[in-house]
Protein backbone atom coordinates (compact mmCIF):
# COMPACT_ATOMS: atom_id res chain seq x y z
CA UNK A 1 0.00 0.00 0.00
CA UNK A 2 2.81 2.42 0.90
CA UNK A 3 4.57 1.67 -2.40
CA UNK A 4 1.37 2.44 -4.30
CA UNK A 5 0.98 5.75 -2.51
CA UNK A 6 4.59 6.63 -3.18
CA UNK A 7 4.38 5.80 -6.89
CA UNK A 8 1.31 7.94 -7.58
CA UNK A 9 1.90 10.51 -10.27
CA UNK A 10 2.10 14.19 -9.25
CA UNK A 11 -1.21 14.82 -11.03
CA UNK A 12 -3.01 12.18 -8.95
CA UNK A 13 -1.35 13.47 -5.81
CA UNK A 14 -2.58 16.97 -6.62
CA UNK A 15 -6.09 15.62 -7.13
CA UNK A 16 -5.90 13.86 -3.76
CA UNK A 17 -4.83 17.10 -2.07
CA UNK A 18 -7.66 19.03 -3.76
CA UNK A 19 -10.15 16.39 -2.57
CA UNK A 20 -8.74 16.71 0.94
CA UNK A 21 -9.16 20.50 0.93
CA UNK A 22 -12.76 20.06 -0.25
CA UNK A 23 -13.41 17.85 2.78
CA UNK A 24 -11.60 20.12 5.25
CA UNK A 25 -14.76 21.92 6.53
CA UNK A 26 -16.46 18.56 7.17
CA UNK A 27 -13.37 17.17 8.88
CA UNK A 28 -12.97 20.25 11.08
CA UNK A 29 -16.61 20.24 12.17
CA UNK A 30 -17.10 16.49 12.66
CA UNK A 31 -13.63 15.10 13.48
CA UNK A 32 -12.36 17.64 16.02
CA UNK A 33 -13.50 19.07 19.33
CA UNK A 34 -15.50 21.75 17.49
CA UNK A 35 -18.65 19.62 17.57
CA UNK A 36 -18.79 19.45 21.36
CA UNK A 37 -18.18 23.17 21.78
CA UNK A 38 -20.83 24.17 19.24
CA UNK A 39 -23.54 21.84 20.59
CA UNK A 40 -22.97 22.73 24.25
CA UNK A 41 -23.01 26.46 23.52
CA UNK A 42 -26.27 25.99 21.62
CA UNK A 43 -27.78 24.21 24.63
CA UNK A 44 -26.53 27.01 26.88
CA UNK A 45 -28.27 29.71 24.83
CA UNK A 46 -31.54 27.77 24.87
CA UNK A 47 -31.29 27.08 28.61
CA UNK A 48 -30.77 30.76 29.43
CA UNK A 49 -33.54 31.79 27.05
CA UNK A 50 -31.51 34.45 25.22
CA UNK A 51 -31.85 33.06 21.71
CA UNK A 52 -30.23 35.99 19.88
CA UNK A 53 -27.51 36.84 22.42
CA UNK A 54 -24.68 36.17 21.87
CA UNK A 55 -25.05 36.18 18.07
CA UNK A 56 -24.46 32.80 16.38
CA UNK A 57 -21.33 34.06 14.59
CA UNK A 58 -19.71 34.84 17.95
CA UNK A 59 -20.47 31.37 19.30
CA UNK A 60 -19.08 29.75 16.15
CA UNK A 61 -15.96 31.92 16.36
CA UNK A 62 -15.47 31.03 20.03
CA UNK A 63 -15.91 27.34 19.20
CA UNK A 64 -13.27 27.56 16.47
CA UNK A 65 -10.75 29.31 18.74
CA UNK A 66 -11.33 26.83 21.57
CA UNK A 67 -10.90 23.98 19.09
CA UNK A 68 -7.39 25.19 18.28
CA UNK A 69 -6.64 25.47 22.00
CA UNK A 70 -7.92 21.97 22.76
CA UNK A 71 -6.37 20.32 19.71
CA UNK A 72 -3.18 22.36 19.38
CA UNK A 73 -0.92 19.43 20.37
CA UNK A 74 -2.76 17.13 17.97
CA UNK A 75 -2.40 19.55 15.05
CA UNK A 76 1.29 20.01 15.86
CA UNK A 77 1.83 16.25 15.95
CA UNK A 78 -0.03 15.84 12.66
CA UNK A 79 2.29 18.36 11.03
CA UNK A 80 5.43 16.75 12.41
CA UNK A 81 4.38 13.20 11.50
CA UNK A 82 3.22 14.19 8.02
CA UNK A 83 6.15 16.43 7.09
CA UNK A 84 8.75 13.71 7.66
CA UNK A 85 7.57 11.25 4.94
CA UNK A 86 6.91 14.15 2.59
CA UNK A 87 10.47 15.43 2.96
CA UNK A 88 11.84 11.92 2.46
CA UNK A 89 9.67 10.70 -0.42
CA UNK A 90 7.93 13.77 -1.82
CA UNK A 91 4.62 11.88 -1.69
CA UNK A 92 1.75 14.11 -0.61
CA UNK A 93 -0.65 11.19 -0.31
CA UNK A 94 1.73 9.30 1.98
CA UNK A 95 2.15 12.43 4.11
CA UNK A 96 -1.65 12.71 4.44
CA UNK A 97 -1.89 9.06 5.39
CA UNK A 98 0.72 9.41 8.13
CA UNK A 99 -0.61 12.72 9.44
CA UNK A 100 -4.07 11.21 9.91
CA UNK A 101 -2.76 8.83 12.59
CA UNK A 102 -2.59 11.43 15.42
CA UNK A 103 -6.12 12.56 14.53
CA UNK A 104 -7.33 8.96 14.65
CA UNK A 105 -5.65 8.50 18.02
CA UNK A 106 -7.37 11.63 19.36
CA UNK A 107 -10.78 10.45 18.19
CA UNK A 108 -10.23 6.99 19.68
CA UNK A 109 -9.64 8.53 23.13
CA UNK A 110 -13.04 10.26 22.98
CA UNK A 111 -14.95 7.38 21.35
CA UNK A 112 -17.09 4.99 23.32
CA UNK A 113 -16.27 1.35 22.89
CA UNK A 114 -19.80 0.25 21.96
CA UNK A 115 -20.06 2.90 19.22
CA UNK A 116 -16.71 1.86 17.75
CA UNK A 117 -17.66 -1.81 17.91
CA UNK A 118 -20.92 -1.10 16.07
CA UNK A 119 -19.23 0.51 13.06
CA UNK A 120 -16.45 -2.07 12.98
CA UNK A 121 -19.08 -4.80 12.83
CA UNK A 122 -20.85 -3.03 9.97
CA UNK A 123 -17.64 -2.63 7.97
CA UNK A 124 -15.95 -6.01 8.37
CA UNK A 125 -16.72 -9.62 9.22
CA UNK A 126 -13.71 -10.26 11.43
CA UNK A 127 -12.63 -8.11 14.34
CA UNK A 128 -9.32 -6.26 13.91
CA UNK A 129 -6.35 -7.83 15.69
CA UNK A 130 -4.94 -4.54 16.98
CA UNK A 131 -6.20 -1.00 17.36
CA UNK A 132 -3.83 0.06 14.56
CA UNK A 133 -5.88 -2.09 12.16
CA UNK A 134 -8.97 0.06 12.77
CA UNK A 135 -9.29 2.58 9.95
CA UNK A 136 -10.10 6.25 10.35
CA UNK A 137 -13.28 5.65 8.32
CA UNK A 138 -14.49 3.36 11.12
CA UNK A 139 -13.35 5.67 13.91
CA UNK A 140 -14.87 8.88 12.48
CA UNK A 141 -18.59 7.90 12.60
CA UNK A 142 -18.11 6.27 16.01
CA UNK A 143 -16.47 9.48 17.24
CA UNK A 144 -19.37 11.58 15.95
CA UNK A 145 -21.90 9.35 17.72
CA UNK A 146 -19.93 9.47 20.97
CA UNK A 147 -19.54 13.26 20.79
CA UNK A 148 -23.28 13.71 20.23
CA UNK A 149 -24.03 11.64 23.32
CA UNK A 150 -21.43 13.44 25.43
CA UNK A 151 -22.63 16.87 24.27
CA UNK A 152 -26.24 16.05 25.11
CA UNK A 153 -25.22 14.82 28.56
CA UNK A 154 -23.38 18.08 29.23
CA UNK A 155 -26.35 20.02 27.85
CA UNK A 156 -28.68 18.24 30.28
CA UNK A 157 -26.46 19.19 33.23
CA UNK A 158 -26.44 22.82 32.08
CA UNK A 159 -30.23 22.86 31.65
CA UNK A 160 -31.09 21.61 35.17
CA UNK A 161 -30.40 24.77 37.26
CA UNK A 162 -32.14 27.01 34.73
CA UNK A 163 -35.20 24.74 34.62
CA UNK A 164 -35.37 24.80 38.42
CA UNK A 165 -35.26 28.60 38.35
CA UNK A 166 -38.05 28.68 35.73
CA UNK A 167 -40.21 26.43 37.91
CA UNK A 168 -39.65 28.61 40.97
CA UNK A 169 -40.55 31.80 39.10
CA UNK A 170 -43.63 30.17 37.55
CA UNK A 171 -44.88 29.02 40.97
CA UNK A 172 -44.32 32.47 42.50
CA UNK A 173 -46.25 34.15 39.68
CA UNK A 174 -49.04 31.60 40.05
CA UNK A 175 -49.23 32.23 43.79
CA UNK A 176 -49.46 35.99 43.15
CA UNK A 177 -52.23 35.48 40.63
CA UNK A 178 -50.14 36.85 37.76
CA UNK A 179 -50.96 33.99 35.43
CA UNK A 180 -51.03 36.17 32.29
CA UNK A 181 -47.41 37.24 32.74
CA UNK A 182 -44.88 34.99 31.00
CA UNK A 183 -42.45 33.40 33.51
CA UNK A 184 -39.64 33.67 30.94
CA UNK A 185 -39.74 37.48 31.06
CA UNK A 186 -39.21 37.44 34.83
CA UNK A 187 -36.78 34.51 35.02
CA UNK A 188 -34.39 35.73 32.29
CA UNK A 189 -32.76 38.50 34.42
CA UNK A 190 -32.37 36.06 37.32
CA UNK A 191 -30.80 33.49 34.99
CA UNK A 192 -28.31 36.07 33.76
CA UNK A 193 -27.56 37.15 37.32
CA UNK A 194 -27.01 33.55 38.40
CA UNK A 195 -24.83 32.84 35.37
CA UNK A 196 -22.67 35.90 36.01
CA UNK A 197 -22.44 35.26 39.76
CA UNK A 198 -20.96 31.77 39.30
CA UNK A 199 -18.71 32.87 36.39
CA UNK A 200 -20.65 30.60 34.03
CA UNK A 201 -18.60 31.30 30.91
CA UNK A 202 -15.36 30.53 32.71
CA UNK A 203 -16.71 27.32 34.23
CA UNK A 204 -18.16 26.02 30.98
CA UNK A 205 -15.22 26.95 28.74
CA UNK A 206 -12.70 25.63 31.24
CA UNK A 207 -14.64 22.40 31.72
CA UNK A 208 -15.11 21.83 27.99
CA UNK A 209 -11.44 22.36 27.13
CA UNK A 210 -10.34 20.07 29.95
CA UNK A 211 -12.93 17.42 29.06
CA UNK A 212 -10.77 16.24 26.16
CA UNK A 213 -8.32 13.72 27.53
Amino acid sequence: MDTLLKDLSPVLQLMAVMALFACMPFMFVCMTSFMRFAIVFSFLKQAIGAQQVPPPIIMVGLSIILTFYAMGPVFQQMYEVGSKPYNETGSIVLAIKESSKPLKEFMLKQTRENDLQFFITLNRKEAPKTIEDVTIFEVAPAYIMSELKTSFEIGFIIYVPFIVLDIIVANVLLALGMMMLSPIIISLPFKLLLFIAVDGWGLIVNGLVRSFN
